[in-house]
């Protein structure tokens, strides 16, 4: 009974809501819930003489509570403060890194020749092809491009724009230009300038897989004989085609055509026509000829199914050179 009253009399020291008719076990249980509350130090100082005087626990153990529950009214107190949900994330993800601009990732002589062009002006066709001329920033002889995107769909078969254009100057490539003809028509062919002319024996050098030229001319009855290198020349652009103008039973015109200058063009899946109208070498003048004997030709292309702008936007680069908006030359 000693003990029961020594529980009692730390019970209401602490505040506790026990009786004289509460056993000990929950007497004991009740001051062990109140340890686990923060106190202040007085009162901590009161309960380890209180405990120490019932025998419960050592100096020690009195320590050890109290050093716990410190800790606990330290996090208590830490875990009230305002959380930025911001800050966490930036503690955690670190600072952003940084995103180089386009134009920083690209060579010192690419930087150079940019500065040249100013990305928001839309140049008319005279002045873009000055420019283009003076921003190739490799060594070689550039080639000069113009690529066109244009209001069609390409899956629909009335807008798939494809066409030929003789360009007035060339495009500065040699051209070497094969002619799969009857033997009356080789010796015409070669002539005309073709590198390689012949019948059965050009078939063999296909069937060998032998390519050494970029345009194949046929004419219309020798066709069906190529069609069994369809995969051979398919892939590779070199399968003649009427539309292309390499399909001709006048060989010896069509050869000159292809001499001259005479290049194929058509959109692509994004509705964007790609083509080379010469080298830089040419200059302005004879580029701009060429641009618009092509430009004149892309008109005349123009769908009649089409509702709204048949051209959305030009430009002009070299072929590693920046790009310069263009006016749209076409209605």
């Amino acid at each position: 009974m000693a003990k029961k009253a020594e529980l009692l009399e730390v019970a209401s020291k602490l505040g506790l809501k026990v009786t004289a008719k509460s056993t000990i076990a929950e007497i004991e249980a009740a001051i062990k819930g109140a340890d686990k509350k923060p106190a202040d130090k007085e009162v901590v100082a009161e309960r380890k003489a209180d405990v120490a005087k019932a025998g419960k626990r050592s100096a020690k153990a009195t320590e050890e509570v109290e050093e716990k529950e410190e800790k606990e009214a330290r996090k208590e107190a830490h875990d009230t403060t305002p959380v930025d949900p911001a800050a966490v994330d930036a503690r955690k993800k670190g600072p952003a890194p940084r995103v180089r601009p386009m134009i920083e990732r690209r060579g010192k002589n690419y930087q150079k020749v940019a500065s040249k062009v100013d990305a928001k002006t839309v140049y008319n066709l005279s002045d873009a092809l000055k420019l283009a001329t003076e921003t190739n920033p490799s060594k070689m002889d550039a080639s000069v491009e113009v690529h066109v995107r244009l209001g069609v769909d390409p899956r629909q078969a009335d807008q798939n724009v494809r066409a030929t254009v003789v360009l007035p100057n060339g495009t500065g490539k040699d051209i070497r230009v094969a002619v799969f003809a009857p033997e009356a028509d080789v010796a015409k062919a070669k002539k005309a300038g073709a590198v390689i002319a012949g019948d059965e024996d050009f078939l063999k050098t296909l069937e060998k897989g032998e390519i050494a030229f970029d345009v194949l001319i046929s004419t219309p009855a020798y066709m069906p004989k190529l069609g069994k290198y369809a995969r051979l020349l398919g892939p590779k652009g070199l399968m003649p085609n009427p539309k292309s103008g390499t399909v001709a039973a006048d060989v010896e015109k069509a050869v000159k055509e292809a001499k001259a200058g005479k290049v194929e063009y058509r959109v692509d899946k994004q509705a964007i026509v790609h083509l080379s109208i010469g080298k830089v070498s040419f200059g302005a003048e004879k580029l701009e000829e060429n641009a618009k004997a092509f430009f004149t030709s892309l008109q005349s292309q123009k769908p009649s199914s089409i509702k709204g702008s048949f051209v959305k936007s030009t430009a002009i680069a070299t072929t590693m050179g920046p790009g310069i908006k263009v006016e749209n030359q076409v209605n």
